[in-house]
Order: C-alpha cells, then structure tokens, then sequence
C-alpha cells in the first residue's frame, strides 16, 4: 500500500506545521484516503473546510475506524501565503505547495471539474470509492456508514416514484429497462434546454420499442419549482419531499455539475456519464443505448469535455460530412487499445480522443491554444493544466499516434503553455 501511495501522492507531504510527512509512514490500518480539491480564495471551499474539519475531528475521536482514513488537501492556490494561511486551519495533510505537477495528475485522474471536491479512494489501488464526499461530510456527519462505498443502483433508488400525474409507481418497475437518471432543475438554462431535446429522445426510444425509462433528480430550491418543472416531464421522478434519496443517487454517480444524465444498462450498470453529449449529439436516436465511442468528432455539444482531461485531438483538412472517417479510422485502434486496458482495471481512460475538421468549433480552439494553422496536426490538449503537447510532422502514421499517446503517458513529452 505504501508503495502505492508514494506514487500516487509522492514521498512527503506537510501538516498544518509546515512539518514534512512521510508518506511510507502513515499507517498499514490506512484503507481511504480522502482527496480535497480546494482553493483558499474560494468561498464555498471555506465553508465546506469548516464542515470538513469538524468532520474530522470527531470521526478521529469517536469512530472505530479512526485509523483507517486520512484525508490529503490538493490546492489550487497560486499564493503560497494564502495556502499557507488555509493550511493552518487543518488537521490533516496537504500536498506541497510547489508540487504543481502532481497537483494536476490528481486533478486529470479523478476527473475533478469543480472545487470544493473531496474523492474518497481505495488507499491500496487509487480506485473512486466515492466521488461526492462532500454530501458524505453533510449526510453521515458521524461516519456511521463508512467507507462509504457505491451501491447498487436499484438499491439507492428503492423506493415510490413519481409519475407525471404525481401518481406513485415503484421502482422494481425499472428492472430489465435501459435507464437515464437525470440530475435538472428549473433554475438552470442549460436544463431546460436539455428537457426540451431530451422529451423528443425519450419519446423516439419508447416508439422504437426499446424499454427506456428516466429518473429525474431533482436539484430545485423549492417544491413549487420542482412540480412546475416535472410537468413537462414524460418519464419518472424521485419525490422532492424525498431529500435523503436524491442526495444518495447524488453521491452514488459524484454529480459535480447539472445537468448530468447518467445512462445505465439493462443491469443498472453505468453506459456513460455523457448522456448528455450523446443526447445532443444523436437527435435521431440511433446511437441509443449510447455506448461510449473510442473517437469522436468534435462538436460544439461535445466540447465540453476538452475539459474533463486530456484529449488528443487530431486536426486534419476535411470541411464535408464523411471526410473525417478516415482519421478517425487511423486513431481508432490505438483509442480502443488504451480504453481497453484502463477498462480491465476499472478504471476511466487518462485520455479521450478527438478528430476536427475545418469549422467555426476547430477554428475557436485553435485560436484558443494558439495552435498552428497546419493540417494534420495531431495535439494533446490538458485544459486544466493549460497545457498542450504538439507533434508537427507531414504524414501522421499509427504509429506516430501510439508513439505520442505513449510519451505523453510515460510523461515524456515537454508542454507548452495554452
């Protein structure tokens, strides 16, 4: 385990002293760690570190598994005296200061698009436990239920659930169907902008004949909003007076960010997080059940995952529909290879993979990272680090690609600043 998380954290880390730590040191009992995401400056991650350290405090006084969990702050600051001022106010650990780099894996492998976030994982293979550890601090506020580990879908959403009408339906009735659990509110335009698109896609699946259902999850501030807004909803909804529920489905699927459409097979496995994309993107609904695709073409729906990692993408002159498959079809082998193996671990692929054309969406993202006009060009872009990582070269080969998806991994590569 030690070995583990040295790699993963590296060989020290610091106390609210200034006192260097080693990480060989703290404890074969150690079973999760607790990876806080946060910045000083920011004000809901001050109020959350006051929830948090008396969280803490009591589940190191009161709980059996006391030694069994520790938490490590990974900050975002750029001042090391405003760090160092928030760093005061912890009992546990932090990453130091000048270890950006690491800072970013961390960032980059648990998907982190918001702060505060607090990610429990396994303290002997770095495996999510629990994405949402900010609804554990709120809703287990004395540790009862840890490690807090997921459970199964239909038992999180065991329970009456509503139907259009406000007639209640249970929820062993999703058993054998493809399932949306969909995390919306009123109060957010982007929701209802989705809503609007999502009735259509539900309604074209259902006349298909594929046995579909939707949960929404409501995130509005009132009951008046929430029964205003399921009203032009077709499908299903967890009741709003049912707070402990919703925020268990919450914490089950580490939603950071609404809307979120959670695709589940016929099991109650997870498909995809990016229900949305693939809702926006596949109007017709002929991709449906939406199964991730080892490549996609980039598209303003889509873009928004530049965000959640790196990406590779791969720019090449093509203006017309169909002119991007045979880029597509080069890349294609090496994203398959590399999801495959991520997949085997259970783990997300530390890479998603893109191609782009010549459009207004590539020509933004150009402009964006200041990426030269040549065409190919293959990229890796890493957003959140503001970085990327460019191979120019006349004839963009397979095994070129696989020779830079592995540098970039093997951390060979030098970035460039976006």
């Amino acid at each position: 385990m030690s070995e583990f998380l040295v790699n993963l954290l590296g060989e020290r880390l610091v106390n609210s002293e200034k006192a260097e730590v080693d990480v060989q040191a703290l404890g074969s009992k150690l079973s999760l760690v607790g990876l806080y995401f946060g910045c000083s400056l920011n004000g809901p991650c001050k109020q959350f570190n006051a929830s948090l350290c008396e969280f803490y405090s009591k589940f190191k006084k009161t709980s059996e598994h006391k030694d069994k969990l520790e938490i490590v702050f990974i900050s975002s600051d750029q001042d090391q005296k405003h760090w160092q001022d928030f760093l005061q106010e912890m009992q546990w650990l932090a990453l130091p200061f000048k270890d950006r780099h690491k800072k970013m894996k961390l960032w980059n492998k648990y998907k982190v698009t918001s702060i505060p976030s607090l990610v429990f994982v396994d303290a002997t293979t770095g495996k999510v436990v629990c994405r949402n550890g900010l609804l554990v601090v709120r809703d287990d506020p004395t540790g009862l239920e840890f490690p807090w580990g997921a459970k199964p879908f239909a038992e999180v959403v065991e329970g009456p659930l509503l139907r259009s009408n406000m007639q209640t339906t249970v929820s062993s009735g999703l058993q054998g169907s493809y399932v949306g659990v969909y995390f919306s509110a009123h109060w957010c335009p982007p929701c209802r902008s989705l809503t609007r698109v999502l009735v259509e896609s539900y309604r074209k699946v259902k006349e298909s004949g594929q046995k579909f259902e939707i949960v929404f999850v409501s995130a509005d501030r009132s009951e008046d909003s929430f029964t205003q807004y399921f009203s032009e909803m077709p499908w299903l909804a967890v009741p709003y007076s049912d707070e402990a529920r919703r925020s268990r489905l919450n914490r089950l699927y580490g939603i950071q960010g609404i809307p979120t459409l959670i695709l589940l097979d016929t099991e109650g496995h997870m498909i995809t997080r990016q229900g949305r994309v693939e809702v926006l993107n596949d109007p017709d609904c002929r991709l449906f059940p939406w199964h991730p695709r080892p490549v996609l073409e980039l598209t303003e729906s889509n873009a928004v995952q530049l965000h959640e990692g790196p990406c590779l993408v791969l720019f090449v002159d093509a203006e017309e529909e169909g002119e991007l498959e045979p880029a597509k079809e080069l890349i294609q082998p090496i994203a398959e290879k590399l999801l495959a193996k991520y997949k085997a671990k259970e783990e997300e692929s530390p890479l998603l993979f893109f191609v782009a054309g010549e459009d207004d969406m590539s020509d933004s993202l150009r402009d964006y990272t200041n990426l030269p006009e040549a065409a190919p060009l293959l990229t890796i872009l890493d957003m959140s680090a503001r970085a990327k990582y460019v191979r120019d070269v006349e004839e963009i080969t397979p095994a070129v690609v696989d020779q830079f998806v592995g540098d970039f991994l093997g951390e060979k590569l030098k970035p460039e600043p976006i």
